[in-house]
């Protein structure tokens, strides 16, 4: 499509390129007055040209200060003439393309120490960086200059010191590649994990739950860590972290009291003020640290929150088809938290009298307000609804069956209420990486729960990445939205949806799920995999040709594609017996040794990984006939521990069980003991006698783990 920057739609209003994309975060730029073009060949065709460096701005469409940004200067036509007269004006929806986010963000974070969205890149017509920032306000403030002075400067620079300036794009690019050369080597042991975890516990907010200072952002993987190393360890102070930390998460602002859900991150350090956007992957993530926490405490309390989460993505994020929406804005009629936040006039005016004086008292509303606007630190009346007083400490005034009544029905009132105003932007779009997660979570979520309904959930979902986002030749794509499946899969979205299909796996027992796991499996090998240096690419090789080719083990808001891809392969190749996928795992934590040895509560999810290498793991092989009260008692009780190192197999007596024999070694010839459900345990590569007592089965795997990691203890 060629564009002279002149047309104009239907409705008289001028049109950029973008108005033929399908991303929501491209489609809100298409009306704006700079020229913008999606990342085309078409644009660096143009650049070069007529020889023009790229304005490159990549953000996502619940992002504030892309909004932000977006009508200080990009719905400004003076700034707009400056970007259209001497640059080429790219816009990049990251969660469309992660794989061009993740090269230009580690060139933001290694040129100026920081990084964050909105993205904005200048480089060359052959992608080649030389300038990077986020966030770049429409004039100079505080001695940070504006795009008003910026893009002039810029313009100049290219047009007068261009020698220079390739020169410098080239100096970035051989840092860039650097950056990606790996050194592994090192061997892993327990001393990583203690490390890990002395790292985190020094970053530990004992008061508030969480690491870190403002803003603060949940990282469950963090949390799902700390369990394991728990349970490694017996370190009290690793419970009491997880556990204070969940609690303080469902207490703060950060969660949606009303409607449920976690908000993306806390502004402050106390989980009070957050930025209001819901992320898919949160919800996901978060649920699945909850479950675990409810099965390692025993406490309904974990067990609730996350089916509270459930209930707010089945209501609010799962699409018609089956699969699942990726986020929610902040913003709503351009103001952020709009939607979420309660005067107390309104309290009083939508609930009784007694359900008004209770919210007001038990969440913390005050007249003048508890939320301040961000532009002028000042309190306008709005409230953030979040427990400041906690029901057992206003029993004085209201008893404890009131208070449970009260809040239900204070709770439906103001979600009723809710629900009319007008609601925030919902990006739409269905990311199949995103999709695993949330796939993973329901599946775990129906065998902790005992929930059928959360299964059936994650069944669609699954069904509807395999027959809406797969090319004929069965690989995934990443991106759907409104009929149209687009973007070859990345590296995320094999490791996180085959992480969703064994979850299917141990919730259904139905092999398919096992089977196309191990055919995705061996197409990721085929196509992402490094056979000079081990580990997987973040592309495939026969896919875009980008000025590098990343690798991705760090963790951030969303756990590494390695990490999880070598937490599946473990998995696979206990539940299959074929070693090479455990030589595959082995294969990525070598690659990565390095890098995880120097700082690894960077990486926690690699070190989830490296705590089921590290065992005991234990397999179990549950024979008998299904759905036999048996057999639900013998699985129930494996579902309702937390046996973090451990993959479960289940062999019918009553159908056909040729599918899983055919996937599985383990299985074969194994029977049901005098007609009894039989379990078979083999636990570090030996296998005990057959179990057929419940009680006997349950007690002989917590023996087993004590006495192994007892063993370890001793090393």
């Amino acid at each position: 499509m060629n564009f002279d920057g002149n047309y104009f739609g239907e409705k008289g209003r001028r049109e950029n390129p973008l108005i033929h994309e399908k991303s929501p975060y491209l489609l809100q730029h298409a009306f704006n007055p700079v020229d913008w073009y999606g990342w085309r060949e078409e644009a660096f065709e143009k650049a070069r040209k007529e020889n023009k460096p790229v304005f490159l701005s990549i953000g996502y469409s619940t992002c504030h200060w892309c909004h932000v940004m977006e009508k200080e200067s990009f719905e400004d036509p003076e700034v707009a003439q400056l970007l259209n007269d001497d640059f080429i004006s790219i816009k990049v929806d990251r969660e469309e393309r992660p794989d061009l986010d993740h090269i230009y963000m580690a060139v933001c974070q290694m040129t100026t120490g920081s990084g964050g969205w909105p993205l904005t890149i200048i480089m060359t017509p052959d992608k080649k960086p030389f300038f990077a920032a986020t966030y770049i306000p429409r004039t100079g403030r505080f001695g940070r200059p504006g795009m008003m002075e910026l893009i002039p400067r810029l313009a100049q620079v290219w047009k007068t010191r261009q020698k220079e300036v390739l020169e410098s794009a080239a100096g970035v690019m051989r840092a860039l590649h650097d950056l990606e050369k790996s050194h592994g080597g090192k061997e892993l042991n327990h001393e990583t994990l203690e490390t890990g975890f002395r790292e985190l516990s020094a970053r530990f907010d004992a008061k508030n739950g969480g690491f870190g200072l403002a803003p603060k952002f949940p990282m469950p993987h963090n949390l799902l860590f700390l369990l394991r190393y728990w349970k490694r360890t017996g370190a009290v102070e690793a419970l009491e972290m997880l556990e204070k930390t969940l609690q303080e998460l469902r207490r703060g602002g950060i969660f949606d009291q009303i409607g449920y859900g976690f908000h993306r991150y806390s502004t402050d350090r106390e989980w009070l003020v957050p930025h209001f956007e819901k992320m898919l992957y949160d919800q996901a993530l978060l649920a699945l640290a909850y479950l675990e926490g409810c099965q390692a405490t025993g406490k309904a309390f974990y067990g609730n929150v996350a089916r509270e989460i459930f209930t707010y993505v089945l209501r609010d994020m799962q699409s018609p088809e089956g699969g699942f929406y990726s986020a929610e804005d902040a913003d709503s009629e351009g103001v952020e938290g709009k939607f979420y936040l309660w005067t107390e006039e309104e309290l009083r005016r939508i609930l009784s009298a007694e359900e008004a004086q209770f919210i007001i008292q038990a969440f913390n509303v005050k007249e003048q307000g508890n939320f301040a606007e961000e532009a002028t630190k000042k309190t306008t009346g709005a409230n953030i609804l979040y427990p400041g007083r906690l029901p057992a400490q206003i029993t004085s005034e209201f008893s404890v069956q009131d208070t449970g009544e009260l809040l239900n029905a204070a709770r439906k009132k103001l979600f009723e209420a809710r629900e009319k105003r007008i609601h925030p932007h919902k990006d739409d779009k269905i990311l199949t990486d995103w999709n695993g997660l949330m796939i993973a979570a329901l599946a775990r979520g129906a065998r902790v729960l005992e929930d059928e309904r959360y299964a059936h959930a994650a069944l669609n979902a699954a069904g509807f990445i395999l027959e809406r986002m797969r090319t004929p030749e069965g690989r995934l794509l990443h991106r759907y939205r409104e009929g149209d499946a687009d973007i070859m899969a990345n590296l995320d979205d094999y490791a996180f949806f085959i992480w969703g299909l064994l979850e299917l796996y141990a919730a259904t027992f139905d092999a398919v799920h096992l089977k196309t796991a191990l055919n995705l499996s061996e197409i990721l090998l085929a196509h992402y995999w490094d056979s000079q240096n081990g580990g997987f690419f973040f592309t495939a090789d026969d896919g875009e040709d980008l000025i590098v080719r990343k690798k991705e083990i760090y963790d951030g808001a969303i756990p590494s594609g390695n990490a999880v891809a070598m937490s599946n392969f473990f998995r696979l190749a206990r539940l299959t017996g074929k070693t090479e996928y455990e030589e595959k795992a082995l294969g990525i934590m070598k690659t990565f040794s390095d890098h995880v040895d120097k700082f690894p509560s960077g990486y926690t999810q690699f070190l989830c990984s490296l705590d089921f290498a590290l065992g005991p793991c234990f397999e179990v092989i549950v024979v008998g006939r299904s759905g036999s009260v048996e057999v639900m008692k013998m699985l129930n009780a494996l579902n309702s521990r937390f046996i973090p190192n451990h993959v479960a197999l289940f062999r019918s007596t009553d159908g056909d069980s040729s599918a899983i024999d055919e996937v599985s070694e383990f299985v074969k010839n194994r029977v049901a003991m005098d007609g009894r459900a039989t379990a078979y345990v083999c636990m570090n590569y030996a296998c005990r006698e057959p179990l057929t007592d419940v009680q006997e089965f349950l007690a002989f795997l917590e023996s087993g783990e004590t006495v192994m990691f007892q063993k370890e203890r001793r090393i």
